[in-house]
């Protein structure tokens, strides 16, 4: 008796929440897909918060170019050690040629005489800054002073650090990975297993089946984004300045955006060459293009309207104004409305051109 109860119970539940569940526990037995979802990006955040921390500039690094009968090398080495911006040293004509092009000094300083000549590239910026750096020691050194003193008010802001601009990038970049890879492989392994020609034999719809996917990133999506989050506050005292509630909205809208481009990116393909290809076709161009690890306002203006209309800019620009701004949701509504775009049409389309075997 208690069997068949339990039986008319499993048969009551609608079957998108069957098939949901089924895509959780699929997930939660995967411990390689636990990894890349919660960990990694954890371990990145430390890894370039680490890296890229707020620190005193270090010195800039200079060559004098040692000549034997020239007696005024010791002394243009001892002005500038006494420059808190400097780290001098001596060294022959041929080396100092080789620290430039390799990088290990920005620029090389060749006495003569009274003064003194600079050889640096101009097309690196830390040769252009040594070269105002060495200029302006040399010069006090031999007497120079300030027509004016001007004021300097130093500020320094949490919302301006590199670490403030890292984290929600890394979350844009989490929920896309997630989003396409979780579902992609997914469905092509099953397409080249033969179970969803299997599947399509059942009484079950295919939009069941499709949006079984995108709502089980729900359970995950939250989950995933406060690991991030949590670790980068007890680490380096990040903190989110916005509305934890609008907040919660662009990841989720985030999260079902990428489930529906990764839903029509395994639409057709039945090899996980195939679909990987097709990934990294669509992902490395966002990793770049969209601001993740820098500002997408570097490339020329000529390619800003494309990279704007990418739905990992506009995530990203969303959680950067929500976090570090504390700028309101709707004061973003050209995002929204570029994300709301790419999840509908991809889904429509995804849905009209699925494969099933």
């Amino acid at each position: 008796m208690q069997k068949e109860t339990n039986h008319v119970n499993n048969q009551s539940l609608h079957p998108l929440i069957e098939l949901t569940t089924m895509r959780v526990r699929e997930f939660l037995r995967e411990r390689e897909a636990v990894f890349w979802v919660f960990i990694f990006p954890v371990l990145m955040t430390f890894a370039l918060g680490i890296a890229f921390r707020n620190t005193a500039p270090e010195k800039t690094f200079v060559a004098i170019e040692a000549d034997a009968t020239n007696p005024s090398v010791s002394e243009l080495a001892n002005v500038l050690a006494h420059s808190p911006d400097i780290s001098s040293s001596v060294l022959t004509p041929d080396e100092a040629a080789r620290a430039l092009r390799s990088g290990k000094v920005a620029i090389v300083i060749k006495p003569s005489n009274d003064s003194y000549s600079l050889r640096f590239d101009p097309t690196r910026p830390e040769s252009r800054t040594a070269k105002l750096i060495v200029d302006d020691a040399l010069q006090r050194a031999r007497g120079r002073t300030d027509v004016f003193t001007a004021g300097e008010e130093r500020i320094i802001e949490p919302g301006a650090r590199y670490v403030d601009f890292l984290v929600p990038g890394l979350i844009g970049m989490n929920l896309m990975g997630s989003g396409l890879w979780g579902l992609g492989f997914t469905i092509v392994i099953a397409r080249s297993r033969k179970l969803l020609k299997r599947f399509a034999a059942t009484p079950m719809r295919r939009s069941h089946y499709l949006l079984s996917f995108m709502l089980s990133r729900l359970v995950f999506l939250l989950l995933e984004v406060a690991a991030v989050v949590v670790f980068a506050w007890l680490v380096f005292g990040f903190t989110v300045r916005g509305s934890w509630l609008g907040l919660s909205l662009i990841v989720l809208l985030g999260g079902f955006t990428f489930s529906g481009v990764g839903l029509l990116v395994a639409a057709r393909p039945t090899t996980i060459e195939g679909v990987s290809g097709l990934m990294n076709l669509i992902m490395l161009p966002m990793w770049l293009l969209s601001g993740t690890f820098f500002s997408s306002e570097r490339f020329p203006q000529v390619f800003q309207p494309f990279i704007k209309a990418l739905p990992l800019t506009a995530l990203n620009t969303l959680l950067r104004s929500v976090m570090n701004e504390g700028a309101p949701l709707w004061t973003n509504w050209i995002h929204v409305a570029i994300l709301l775009a790419w999840l509908l049409i991809s889904f429509v389309v995804a849905l009209k051109m699925f494969r099933w075997q």
